[in-house]
């Protein structure tokens, strides 16, 4: 075997443990999409989901992107430079016209979105400052960003929703310009981000400039679901706006909102876009449709969303489930431990609900987690029977006494 066998094997030590012992809980097959699927030939409510205001599944959606196959097919065999659609710069448009910023450009995922836009924006005149629970693709452009040959930023991080923390970052940074990377919605955690603490830290500093991810809080936050930002009425604050079409949007693909010059500029640098091939047109089809459908009852999708999402947050915390941080529809079940966070994904798999767990790496160790998504295609069923069944478990399993479980004899 050669080096990378070898490293690849005992990389994987762990995971051939959790699936010897019949705990491994991830890449489950779907059978069909949406909140309602099998598994295995059983039927499955997926309380996992970033579906938010269940419309992937809708009629119309589905017809849509059928349209855009007989006229595109699937792909386009190239990147956008020389792979644009009548579609894409429609979508464009009519996106940038409804979040109310000067332009937008679709990257065919959100992670390239975020990677590209932080990469073309630093260079060495920049300290990126992250929030330190920062998603993947943040941390991700930042490193690629410091990685750039004689161009490469400074990089600081600050504690979570700290606006002090941030404010000394922003003094003791040793480059002129400051690029500040925070997310609307922490997905792990389900807590919105400190926004206007923040905004009023990097408003201080002539230098600095806010980068909100708001992957999580389109579709779910402002009245009309644009987002944080929309929220707090704060747009005209936050000149770059990144988020993504894998959440409310029912399908794949980025959003990067800003000032034309801005965009333009990202358009012509980011190698995540320029070399990446273009977003399948039945995805911008069905983009487009969910578009419309915000337009037209944004405020009433929205509010049912929250609805639905009170009604469970009550519930769980009347049990005497701990939420930990959340403070919107994503509410992490804490169960503080691995096994019970896999026991209990486990058995309410087997009895038709899918919470999956997220263990270390993914947290820290002792801060394990279901995910758990409240989305408003679920049903007051889909909900009680989530509620039951995680009752039952949770005592069970020990999760809402906090005791430790037995040592596993496998």
């Amino acid at each position: 075997m050669s080096w990378i066998d070898t490293k690849a094997h005992e990389a994987l030590a762990r995971i051939r443990e959790a699936k010897e012992n019949q705990v491994y809980p991830f890449f489950k097959q779907f059978e069909s999409g949406g909140l309602h699927t099998s598994i295995d030939g059983k039927p499955i409510v997926n309380f996992s989901s970033n579906d938010y205001l269940g419309l992937t599944t809708h009629p119309k959606v589905k017809e849509a992107s059928k349209k855009a196959v007989d006229q595109y097919s699937c792909g386009l065999s190239s990147s956008r430079v020389q792979a644009t659609t009548v579609a894409h710069v429609e979508l464009e448009e009519r996106l940038a016209d409804w979040f109310g910023y000067e332009a937008c450009l679709l990257f065919t995922t959100g992670y390239q979105a975020m990677v590209g836009t932080i990469m073309s924006l630093a260079d060495k005149d920049t300290t990126i400052i992250l929030d330190n629970l920062s998603h993947a693709c943040i941390l991700d452009g930042t490193f690629m960003a410091a990685g750039t040959p004689r161009n490469a930023p400074e990089i600081r991080f600050f504690n979570h929703n700290s606006a002090r923390s941030l404010r000394r970052c922003l003094r003791t940074r040793e480059r002129k310009n400051a690029l500040v990377c925070i997310e609307g919605i922490y997905s792990l955690d389900g807590d919105e981000a400190n926004l206007l603490e923040l905004l009023d830290a990097v408003d201080e500093d002539e230098n600095a400039v806010l980068v909100c991810d708001d992957a999580h809080g389109t579709g779910t936050l402002g009245k009309g679901g644009r987002g944080i930002f929309e929220k707090y009425d704060v747009k005209d604050r936050i000149p770059v706006v990144v988020s993504t079409f894998s959440k409310t949007f029912g399908g794949i693909g980025g959003i990067l909102l800003g000032e034309r010059d801005v965009v333009d500029h990202v358009k012509n640098m980011a190698r995540s876009f320029l070399f990446s091939a273009s977003l399948p047109v039945p995805i911008v089809a069905a983009a487009s449709t969910i578009l419309d459908m915000l337009v037209e009852d944004g405020e009433g999708l929205v509010a049912e969303l929250h609805e639905k999402s009170a009604y469970m947050r009550k519930s769980l915390t009347d049990i005497g489930f701990d939420l930990g941080m959340s403070d919107t529809h994503i509410m992490p079940v804490m169960c503080n431990e691995e096994r019970k966070a896999l026991f209990t994904h486990l058995a309410m798999l087997e009895s038709g609900v899918m919470l999956v767990p997220i263990v270390y790496p993914g947290v820290k160790k002792g801060e394990e987690r279901l995910r758990l998504n409240v989305t408003r295609g679920h049903s007051k069923e889909d909900m009680e029977k989530l509620l039951e069944l995680l009752e039952t478990y949770g005592n069970a399993f020990m999760i809402l006494s906090g005791e430790e479980l037995a040592p596993y004899e496998g």
